[in-house]
């Protein structure tokens, strides 16, 4: 079982459009995901633009990759590496921890992950 960044089971992300590195609609990983594709993110059109700006498209559709390119509102799991240099530079979207890989706590402390959680209530 695969563990979110809180130490609960791993939730769905979403499912339209099929978020995940494996298209599975959650943010599992393992050893082939590099990228660590493992931060459920709810994107924002000023991250959206963030992203083009530093050379990673998010916007336009990729159907050889099954991406349906992403508008604002939408979860999809992105690159833990990628959420923190969008929050370096004050882009970062909001996020899912019970969502979110634990895998994520290799490149974000999870103390930032709670200041951007949309399901953190305390």
């Amino acid at each position: 079982m695969q563990l979110n960044v809180l130490g609960g089971k791993l939730e769905a992300c979403c499912f339209e459009p099929l978020t995940g590195f494996y298209r599975d609609g959650f943010c599992h990983t393992s050893e082939y995901d590099t990228g660590s594709h493992t931060v459920c993110a709810r994107v924002t059109d000023a991250f959206l633009s963030y992203s083009q700006s530093v050379g990673n498209d998010l916007s336009t559709p990729r159907p050889e990759f099954q991406f349906p390119g992403l508008k604002d509102g939408d979860k999809w799991c992105v690159c833990a590496a990628r959420w923190l240099q969008a929050q370096e530079a004050g882009f970062a979207p909001p996020l899912v921890l019970s969502s979110t890989h634990q895998r994520a706590l290799e490149v974000v402390p999870l103390e930032l992950l709670m200041e951007h959680a949309m399901d953190l209530t305390i």
